[in-house]
């Protein structure tokens, strides 16, 4: 496979799978975009691996085996004969490194949070769960900074983890419901405890639970959800003093994708009962507003 295929596989891949993200990605000028969507391509492999069916065994080797792809590019090798020679995420993402400083290694971290899902972890502390949102969220900002390329990577690098914590605790938030059902709690022990919430399903095999079940109090619960988005965008203002740091048309990018999770975040506060009994999306209508302001203003 050359490697303008593999950018276009890695580009429909960010597309069908990646939607919140694609969109602010669509602005960045073309060299910036190949190589975000491939890092973007690889780390929805790793989630995909650990959201799916398979056996937890099976997900681990399979996690395993991407961990030895990483290893690989870190170690500038080619791709092994075979099976990742005509892998379109590899052999895009191996020339994504060649253009741009991509610290590779964030993706070891980000394999390492997935593996903890796999593996059922559960959070007593909001700190706990924030070390979390480092591996999975806070790794993409710092391999997206690095597409980026601002002129001080140290500088920006700090600013680009907290904003990809603030994305990662947003989308625990949103997935409340789909990860309830997958016996997958994100919220903090500690949190629940205080609003005298719970997450767990009554009964192994319970049916897909309804909002009027009794399985959480809807003003405890609502009261609950608020306060965790509250929480959430405290970490948004300081992860936006990324954007000075970046080129327009990386803040443009950027600011897209803070502001589509932003507007899911004010979404869910308004009206936290929509989380009991499904997973939300942004409207795609929101998510080309979302574009259009930060191409025209660069701000979220």
């Amino acid at each position: 496979m050359n490697v303008d295929q593999a950018y276009r596989e890695c580009a429909a891949i960010t597309r069908r799978e990646a939607r919140d993200f694609s969109y602010g990605i669509a602005l960045l000028p073309g060299p910036k975009r190949r190589a975000l969507s491939a890092v973007c391509a690889m780390a929805r492999r790793v989630d995909d691996i650990g959201d799916g069916d398979l056996p937890v065994a099976e997900k681990l080797r399979r996690l395993a085996v991407v961990r030895t792809q990483v290893e690989r590019l870190l170690d500038g090798a080619p791709p092994d004969p075979g099976e990742s020679a005509s892998d379109p995420v590899t052999v895009a993402l191996a020339d994504a490194t060649q253009r741009f400083p991509i610290r590779l290694g964030a993706f070891l971290e980000l394999l390492d949070g997935c593996e903890d899902d796999v593996r059922g972890m559960r959070y007593k502390t909001f700190e706990d769960l924030v070390a979390y949102c480092r591996k999975v969220g806070g790794s993409v900002g710092r391999l997206a900074v690095g597409v980026f390329d601002p002129r001080s990577y140290a500088e920006a690098e700090p600013p680009a983890e907290t904003l990809g914590v603030a994305v990662q605790l947003t989308c625990t938030i949103r997935d409340l419901y789909d990860d309830r059902l997958r016996g997958r709690i994100y919220l903090p022990a500690s949190d629940l405890e205080d609003y005298a919430c719970t997450l767990e399903l009554r009964e192994p095999g319970e049916p897909r639970p309804g909002a009027d079940e009794g399985l959480l109090d809807p003003d405890s619960f609502a009261d609950l959800v608020r306060f965790e988005a509250n929480r959430t965008r405290a970490w948004y203002l300081r992860g936006l003093t990324l954007l000075p740091l970046l080129d327009r048309r990386s803040r443009s990018c950027t600011a897209a994708i803070a502001g589509v999770h932003l507007r899911l975040l004010d979404r869910i506060s308004a009206d936290p009962d929509l989380l009991r009994n499904q997973r939300l999306a942004s409207p795609t209508g929101a998510k080309l507003a979302a574009a259009a302001r930060a191409l025209t203003r660069g701000d979220a």
